[in-house]
């Protein structure tokens, strides 16, 4: 990323990222007739006469809003609906170029229409909004909003709709870095149960890595924020961070990490102390996230480590070992929408984290090694979970999902040969 200079990318998002496609063709008088009036007048009398009919006439079921009031964007924090749009519009970019599903930005401005600022995320006006705009889309992607108004906001539109509502920044790196840890036992030799795991961050991603974590076995956890040790004793944590509240004496990020097997910051750039690291278990797993800047840099991990082996992470696209909610997202919404799943449920989640770790334990595909020439794609420290551009992450992950929101309940029933359908969609997306 240091490579591409400033120019550059502001010229790749010159006149911005995204369009319409058209699905059906629009040759002549004949078309136009059956693509607008007279004759869409019968599609609308269909819905009109049975709702649910709205999924065969229209574009609903393959298309998922990216909603966002822009209070937290990326590492950048709050800076508003308007300049979100670029962010939101990459999201649309992977939705399509990984997934086949048609993402659209809906950036909602939290400000009052006189222009005053209305200050903290909102959840009503949130919540309000994008219940009334559902009836378009398939699914819902929340990206980019404050916690802990991004917990509520999330929770109540999952009760309210009936399309899956997924907030990304909460679950999207928390899939992935289950994945990662899953596979760091496997090399590592230490089962999840036996692992002592510290989280750096305690907003939307960090108390959502904490749930899946421990949902699938970790015991020891403890959750630190920018002042220090998530403990019992403290008064100032809301619910959702008193949930993971330990009893220790122990207050400082650096205590912790002495004996800890892995670190994971979804923090902030150069927090991590080189000492730190130097105190951890042999063989630790260093999950670096932060973003655009990790919480260490690689070459300095390396240079502490020497020859002892260890794990390091980041949430970038440069390095190895990429934990990043892109390995996510496109998958779960593309197996939840043809599930016709209500909901994206804890089951769909841990099922598309077992395929991400499972993915990166089969061999890469030579097409693959070519797009990363500097990196050998054989699993172990410095190949964790798969990289993006492996096309095989359709069929597995979405499948997997799919099984899942079938086999929980989330979807009226489960579908047959859809990884066969999900290899012809594939085929039919390099065309």
């Amino acid at each position: 990323m240091s490579a591409i200079c400033r120019e550059r990318i502001l010229e790749y998002h010159r006149g911005g990222k995204i369009g319409v496609r058209p699905t059906r063709a629009l040759r002549g008088q004949e078309d136009l007739c059956l693509a607008y009036t007279p004759g869409v007048a019968v599609p609308v009398k269909a819905i009109a006469a049975k709702p649910a009919a709205v999924h065969r006439y229209t574009a609903k079921d393959n298309l998922v809003a990216v909603v966002t009031d822009g209070t937290a964007i990326l590492g950048l924090g709050d800076l508003g609906a308007t300049a979100s749009i670029p962010v939101m519009e990459g999201k649309a970019v992977l939705f399509k170029a990984f997934a086949d599903v048609d993402g659209w930005p809906v950036p909602l401005e939290h400000c009052r229409l006189n222009g005053a600022c209305a200050g903290k995320t909102d959840p009503e006006r949130v919540i309000d909004t994008v219940a009334r705009l559902a009836c378009m889309f398939g699914g819902i992607n929340l990206e980019d909003i404050a916690a802990p108004a991004c917990f509520e906001i999330e929770s109540r539109l999952d009760k309210r709709l009936d399309i899956p509502v997924f907030h990304d920044d909460q679950w999207g790196t928390a899939v992935i870095t289950l994945a990662g840890m899953l596979n760091y036992s496997e090399i590592s030799g230490r089962p999840l149960g036996q692992l002592r795991v510290v989280v750096n961050g305690a907003g939307a991603a960090g108390i959502r890595i904490a749930d899946m974590l421990k949902n699938a076995g970790v015991r020891d956890l403890v959750l630190c924020d920018s002042k220090g040790v998530i403990r019992e004793d403290r008064t100032d944590l809301h619910d959702l961070k008193r949930r993971h509240a330990v009893r220790t004496r122990l207050k400082t990020l650096d205590e912790v990490l002495r004996g800890a097997h892995a670190f994971i910051g979804v923090s902030a750039a150069n927090c991590l102390a080189p000492d730190a690291v130097k105190a951890m278990a042999g063989f630790p797993a260093v999950f670096a996230m932060a973003n655009p800047d990790p919480e260490i840099r690689p070459e300095i991990v390396k240079r502490l480590m020497g020859r002892r082996p260890y794990v390091m992470a980041t949430g970038r696209s440069d390095t190895p070992n990429q934990i990043n909610n892109v390995l996510g997202f496109p998958f779960l919404f593309r197996g939840a929408l043809d599930s016709g799943a209500r909901t994206i449920n804890m089951a769909m989640k841990i099922a598309a984290a077992h395929a991400l770790a499972g993915l990166a334990r089969k061999p890469a595909p030579a097409s693959l090694k070519r797009l990363y020439p500097g990196e050998t794609l054989v699993f172990g420290p410095a190949y964790l979970v798969p990289k993006p551009f492996d096309r095989r992450l359709l069929a597995e992950v979405s499948s997997a999902v799919a099984e899942a929101a079938a086999e929980s309940g989330a979807a009226p029933r489960r579908l047959k040969g859809y990884r066969e359908q999900l290899v012809a969609r594939l085929k039919g997306m390099k065309k």
